[in-house]
């Protein structure tokens, strides 16, 4: 059992050291050795966790403190929990550091870093397929938080305007989109008092908004649609085209002129290389804007997001501030200031270095990769929820992901019913417990509002850096894993050592409920994926 548990653990290392007087003698009878072998422990002996020390330590000891303590995180490359990149090539690190101290928000003193700015904004614009006829504007942000923030922002206060104009009640906004959605388009509505409005999902439609279903939680008062291209939990792409068009019968029958914003978090950086033939993006008139993470499959280290309007008149003036501040005036519309201009940069680089047919080669590497992994889980003792390998009426089983169902390179998996019944003992859990002692990082979770709320899945993202070595690797493993389950006496034994690790400093960090401060009302539930994504 975990000794942390039980007594304070801070308490026991205390007791356990040297007498003080021994480690006085000690460290003197160091300092005066000539020999020069590393002395970290002693260079950062007693430095506090919790306060700033007194009087610092010299540079290269905090290096190493930090260096070995952050020894103990996953291996980002076996994490197939995340769909954020992790790899950048040499000459794209050397870009990086070389560009790591200058702030993009200061345009008269880096010019050059606002120009590669919105060479950005321009290539990803023409990557959509943004009409030519108006003038897209956009932004990098923090993340695709940031950016759906914005988004929704701008329906928000767009909507406002239009019942301001027509004399009607502005105080009751709503926003619709799919219980399958990121925590992120929830943390939208709560905090800037939009009323969201949930489309429970079905797993007879992969765990993904139907857009039927979507119509009949639309009224006056609803700002927009948010539409995902491409879900948290299965990859599945929702129907863009098809919300176009029940919204455009809609308008036909009621007035009510309701717009699309596409949450391309991940799949605005799949769609365009591995299904050019789908409709999703400005190409459909009703999209307004569509937001992205460059730090997913834009490949781009964390930090780094991107939001586009079809035109200038669909981000409100309330949203833009004029600055005058650091040496010119500057216009702002993003939810904080100062941001580092080295990921702007680096997105460019992969712009440059991979081209097109770059960025084309390694989405089919993905798919390709997905579909291997697929197939052999429904070989064994599986069964796949994702559809990406699944091949599309009179077309062939070849390279081509459009000759397979649209998503993201994503693998979704439970374990099969026959499975279940010749082994009720298993608990579907204990299969990423057991893979994370092999280094592999793959989430079990529980299935998005809906009739199938109880169901739990496992995902694995398939990412650049998931080779098919690695692919291949991972299949054995799981097999493995899932075999050493079968029998009882390895059920017992993994139920005894199995549990999710305590970790006090981590458990320190985190707030306490009770301390939090009061509503007037319920607290608000929580329906969206907020793992790691």
């Amino acid at each position: 059992m975990s000794l942390s548990r039980h007594i304070d653990p801070e308490e026991v290392i205390q007791k356990s050291r040297d007498h003080p007087h021994t480690q006085t003698y000690r460290q003197a009878h160091e300092r005066r050795s000539i020999h020069h072998s590393w002395s970290r422990d002693e260079d950062a002996s007693g430095v506090p966790k919790y306060t700033m020390p007194e009087i610092g330590i010299p540079s290269k000891a905090a290096y190493q403190l930090l260096h070995d303590e952050t020894l103990l995180d996953g291996n980002p490359t076996l994490n197939l929990a995340s769909f954020v990149h992790t790899w950048m090539p040499e000459d794209a690190h050397k870009l990086i550091m070389e560009n790591i101290s200058k702030n993009q928000v200061d345009l008269d003193e880096y010019p050059a870093a606002t120009i590669i700015h919105n060479r950005c904004i321009s290539m990803i614009a023409s990557l959509w397929k943004a009409p030519s006829e108006g003038k897209v504007i956009g932004t990098s942000t923090a993340g695709s938080s940031e950016a759906i923030m914005l988004g929704g922002l701008a329906m928000k206060k767009r909507w406002q305007e239009a019942r301001k104009a027509a004399g009607k009640d502005y105080y009751h906004p709503n926003v619709v989109f799919g219980s399958n959605a990121q925590v992120a388009l929830e943390k939208f509505a709560r905090y800037f008092d939009v009323e969201c409005r949930l489309v429970p999902v079905k797993a007879s439609n992969n765990y993904i908004m139907d857009p039927k279903d979507a119509i009949q939680y639309i009224d006056e008062n609803t700002i927009g649609v948010m539409v995902i291209l491409g879900s948290t939990y299965t990859g599945h792409f929702e129907n863009v085209q098809e919300m176009s068009e029940l919204l455009d019968k809609l308008q036909e029958k009621t007035g009510l002129d309701i717009p699309i914003h596409v949450d391309g978090a991940s799949g605005a950086f799949i769609a365009p290389f591995a299904y050019p033939s789908l409709k999703w993006g400005f190409e459909i008139p009703r999209v307004v804007s569509i937001n992205t993470s460059g730090h997913k499959f834009g490949l781009v280290y964390a930090g780094i997001g991107w939001v586009l309007w079809r035109d200038e008149s669909y981000l409100n003036k309330d949203l833009v501030f004029e600055l005058h501040y650091l040496g010119s005036v500057e216009y702002s519309f993003t939810l904080n200031f100062s941001k580092p201009a080295a990921p702007i940069i680096a997105q460019m680089f992969n712009f440059l270095n991979l081209g097109f047919e770059g960025y084309r080669k390694i989405a089919f590497k993905d798919l390709r990769n997905a579909r291997l992994l697929s197939r052999a889980l429904e070989n064994t003792y599986f069964k796949v929820l994702s559809n990406i390998h699944r091949v599309l009426p009179g077309k062939d089983e070849d390279d081509n992901p459009e000759s397979y169902e649209p998503g993201l390179p994503v693998v979704s998996f439970v374990l099969s019913d026959g499975f279940k019944k010749d082994y009720p003992h298993v608990q579907q859990a204990w299969i990423p417990a057991m893979l994370r002692g092999k280094g592999w990082i793959i989430p079990n979770y529980g299935a998005p509002a809906g009739e199938s709320e109880s169901d739990e899945m496992l995902r694995v993202v398939v990412r650049e850096t998931l080779s098919e070595d690695l692919i291949e690797r991972l299949i054995a493993d799981i097999v493995d894993t899932t075999e050493s389950m079968m029998s009882e006496a390895g059920s017992q034994l993994l139920l005894a050592t199995s549990g999710s690790v305590h970790q006090p400093d981590r458990e320190h960090g985190r707030p306490d409920k009770a301390n939090f401060g009061e509503s007037a009302g319920e607290a608000q539930g929580q329906t969206g994926y907020a793992r790691q994504c």
